[in-house]
């Protein structure tokens, strides 16, 4: 899934404004201007789009586990994982909203699109593990969808 539409799905989902998206990428260790974000904002087709790079959405969903859950001064910045992949950024959204399994399995379902404990569990385990299973894109943009149902109602 493009990092733009995973941006700008987290961002109706909080509804927060292009400054906010900012200032959480900044609590995530990065700098970006409002125009950059702005810019991110925009559809494919529109004029002054510009592609999220992994480095803005690993950082970004960095500063969202820190905006939702704090920020803990006593540890180190862990380093941010590139190539940004699917498998990540569920990962990072169960960690900054404190889901549990079963949570995500109430999220997937209220989005119509159920998954067995086991299929689950295989998103995220390392890369190389003999049950490890990609995230695809459907199933992220269905679990974005379901979240913004729990949240926004």
């Amino acid at each position: 899934m493009m990092n733009n539409d995973v941006l700008r799905s987290i961002r109706y989902m909080l509804d927060i404004s292009d400054a906010k998206v900012a200032d959480i990428i900044k609590l995530g260790g990065f700098d970006v201007t409002k125009a950059q974000i702005m810019a991110y904002m925009k559809k494919d087709e529109e004029e002054g789009f510009e592609p999220c790079s992994d480095e803005v959405m690993a950082h970004f969903l960095d500063g969202l586990v820190f905006f939702k859950r704090g920020k803990d001064e006593t540890r180190p910045q862990l380093p941010i994982e590139l190539p940004m992949t699917n498998n990540i950024v569920l990962k990072k959204l169960r960690v900054a909203f404190e889901l549990k399994e079963d949570d995500m399995h109430a999220i997937l379902k209220a989005a119509e699109f159920p998954v067995s404990k086991p299929e689950l569990s295989a998103l995220f385990r390392k890369a190389g593990h003999n049950n490890y299973r990609p995230c695809g894109d459907q199933l992220l943009r269905n679990f974005l969808r379901g979240l913004t149902l729990r949240i926004r109602g």
